[in-house]
């Protein structure tokens, strides 16, 4: 299960990265272990095995475990129901094993599940507890364990009381090393010297609080910081006392088992969350694999009920400042592992001159990116539905803790969720086609129960005598009770009330037979009943519908078996052999409804004239549209004088128009959309001028009002047909 190897090509980023963790990790993993009453090297074996063995077995490049200050409540209640730190240490090896199953069972799925608004609401909220919690450490005032990041601490104390009490005995000596530190994260990146690519801000951060605090105990010794509020390593005395073991005398125990489950379950969800809001704020969005995830942390609680520690997650503010302190691959959480492990005996006496006021505006820093004003706009902008339940999550993690906040965040979501799919389950839209009017019911991907209510009132509310197409290609999957929903309405509502019904896309699954009592196909009592301009309007709807992508006309098996034994087309088109553009998809009209013809620069020959007559005088059409289009090839190669062989009888029908343009010929560009415009519908207009003095026959049908003939152009990028007015002869 282990990795085959570490990536030490970004060890120059890595590295660093490392150091700055491991400074923030520290007293982090000591003030957990003490917020949760249990010694402080509990927290510290914790912090070692969840950076080197977790870091080792799991995927995630940038996640960074260790002792969580959201299991703080769960670790005090534990100890307290079990009696001793050895039954605590049992519940936590079987919570891990636990885990592993877990993983094993790919429950990692629900990690996917979680909406993006809790998910940066969660973000938000962590920056905004930082801001708070740190602001005290910044300013001198240390009264509570820096692990501690719920609302109601300890000592009694709320964050906010706390915050601000802090400003009541600001120690300035604190509060200059912290502005000092600031200044330097700010600015850092702006000193353009090559050297200062390899030594990042957060480290230098910490040194120049260690100089500045000895400083002052030479230019001003009232300015110095005690012990109290520098980094503290407590001293280790390696006896028989310092490590507790765990005892398996009592895996009978149900309180053993219930424990061991609430750990693994709060664990499970809580590195479930962090893993999925640590990428995303991983600047290469990698996507780290949930249940490999748990199964690491599952084999890490192993290791650390084993050898004494705490609960381990993958822990939000550390990931946070490994990404922002520029860490790029896993090596960064295993390093900082061995740099707490070799801290107390190697590290202990630079670390305790360590200001906490120095790594406070680390984490200030921190909070400020996770919290930024810019993430508030966004999620503003997107609308109440994602807003809400974003400012919920942060406003619940901010006065509860991390679980209870987000199980109350994600309780709002699934209820927006859950509200959007009872009031728009499905689309309903109303189109006037060649046979009246249709009104359309399309089914979303997945219809379930909470959608029963808003389709019967739907259905039943179509008023008498309608035609109604109840659309499901696009469901995957539709709930009994909808089914049966339609089937009554199908079989009882619609005959009653004359309403003509066909059912598109529904699986034999669901329907054993077919419903289809209406076609879509233009017939030829229709046809006859048609005028021009009546035509003419529904080609203009249909390419308003393309255009809205609300096209009806997409049932092409059935009209394919309705046309198979003749047509009743209502216009014929003189279309341009252009690719893009398909005259039935742009009009959205139906197999058989429309004449196609198609020739380069839609100019007219006697070919075409004799196909135009045929569709009039034959098949019952009665409109000519000569449609030409943006960017036409044919027109370009006229323009270009670039024509060759049989080109040349193309290009000559359309000069004319070249010359009626006024454009003089050696300052026509091909590539100027105004120009190639005009010219295009100069020859479209030829083009319906010849049509009618070569056709004496189609002539007659249009003075007669028997046929209307028009021109259009086709704008490819907007979609949108611009038809022109009918042609009229004078007399």
């Amino acid at each position: 299960m282990p990795s085959k190897h570490l990536n030490f090509s970004h060890l120059k980023a890595d590295l660093p990265a490392s150091l700055v963790v491991f400074l923030v990790a520290l007293p982090l993993c000591l003030g957990i272990a003490v917020a949760s009453g249990t010694p402080p090297i509990t927290g510290l074996i914790a912090g070692v095995i969840g950076g080197i063995v977790i870091g080792l077995l799991s995927k995630s490049q940038t996640s960074v475990s260790g002792p969580a200050a959201g299991l703080t409540a769960v670790v005090i209640s534990s100890v307290e129901t079990l009696g001793s730190l050895e039954l605590f240490f049992s519940a936590i090896v079987i919570a891990g094993l636990l885990q592993i199953i877990f993983g094993w069972i790919k429950a990692g799925i629900v990690a996917d599940y979680i909406p993006s608004n809790v998910i940066k609401g969660l973000l938000a909220a962590i920056g905004i507890i930082l801001i708070f919690k740190q602001i005290p450490h910044a300013l001198g005032v240390d009264k509570d364990p820096e692990g501690e990041f719920s609302f109601f601490q300890i000592d009694g104390e709320n964050t906010l009381s706390e915050f601000f009490h802090a400003f009541e005995s600001v120690r300035p000596g604190a509060l200059i090393i912290c502005l000092a530190s600031l200044a330097i994260l700010i600015f850092w990146k702006k000193i353009r010297m090559s050297w200062t690519k390899f030594l990042p801000g957060t480290l230098v951060v910490v040194f120049a609080g260690v100089g500045l605090n000895e400083l002052f105990t030479i230019i001003a010794p009232g300015l110095h910081i005690e012990d109290s509020h520098l980094v503290s390593i407590p001293q280790v005395e390696f006896n028989a006392g310092l490590l507790h073991f765990p005892k398996f005398s009592y895996l009978l125990d149900w309180k053993l088992w219930v424990v061991a489950f609430t750990i693994a379950a709060v664990a499970s969800l809580e590195t479930l969350l962090n893993l999925e809001a640590v990428d995303n704020i991983d600047p290469q969005k990698r996507n780290s694999p949930p249940n490999r995830e748990l199964m690491a942390q599952g084999i890490g609680n192993t290791f650390s009920g084993l050898l004494g520690g705490l609960p381990i997650t993958s822990v939000i503010v550390r990931s946070s400042v490994n990404i922002d302190a520029g860490a790029k691959t896993k090596l960064s959480a295993v390093l900082h592992g061995f740099l707490l492990l070799t801290s107390v005996v190697l590290l202990a006496p630079f670390m305790n001159s360590i200001p906490l006021s120095a790594l406070a505006a680390i984490l200030l820093v921190t909070g400020y990116k996770l919290a930024s004003i810019k993430e508030f706009k966004a999620m503003y902008k997107k609308g109440w539905n994602q807003f809400f339940p974003f400012l919920v999550t942060v406003l619940a993690i901010y006065f509860t803790d991390l679980l209870v906040g987000i199980l109350i965040g994600l309780s709002v979501s699934i209820f927006f969720i859950l509200r959007n799919s009872f009031r728009n389950p499905f689309a309903v839209d109303t189109a006037t086609l060649h046979i009246g009017d249709v009104i359309t019911v399309e089914l979303p991907n997945q219809v379930t129960f909470l959608n029963k209510a808003t389709i019967k009132n739907t259905l039943w509310g179509i008023p008498a005598n309608s035609k109604v197409i109840i659309d499901a290609s696009r469901a995957s999957y539709i709930d009994h009770d909808v089914v049966e929903i339609i089937r009554q309405f199908a079989d009882v509502v619609a005959p009653e009330n004359n309403i003509q019904l066909n059912l598109v896309g529904l699986k034999e699954v669901y329907f054993e037979k077919d419903y289809v009592q209406f076609s879509n196909v233009l017939d030829k009592v229709t046809q006859q009943k048609l005028k021009p301009l009546e035509i003419l309007e529904i080609l203009k709807a249909g390419n308003v519908r393309f255009v809205a992508g609300q096209s009806q006309q997409t049932n092409y098996i059935e009209q394919a078996s309705a046309t198979s034994g003749g047509q009743s087309p209502m216009a014929v088109i003189v279309n341009c052999v252009d690719s893009r553009t398909s005259p039935e998809i742009v009009m959205d009209a139906g197999l058989g409804e429309l004449i196609t013809i198609r020739i380069a620069g839609n100019i007219i020959s006697p070919e075409i004239i004799g196909s135009i007559e045929i569709g009039v005088a034959k098949l019952g059409a009665k409109l000519i549209v000569i449609k030409g289009h943006s960017q036409c090839g044919a027109v370009g190669v006229a323009v270009n004088k670039s024509n060759t062989g049989y080109m040349d009888y193309i290009t000559s029908k359309i000069e004319p128009a070249i010359i009626k343009s006024g454009y003089e010929r050696d300052k026509i560009d091909a590539n100027n959309d105004t120009q190639m415009e005009k010219i295009i519908c100069l020859n479209v207009q030829n083009s319906i001028e010849e049509l009618l003095s070569q056709s004496a026959m189609l002539r007659e049908k249009v003075k007669s009002g028997e046929i209307a003939i028009v021109g259009a152009y086709h704008d490819l990028q907007s979609r949108i047909i611009h038809f022109e007015k009918p042609y009229h002869i004078k007399d």
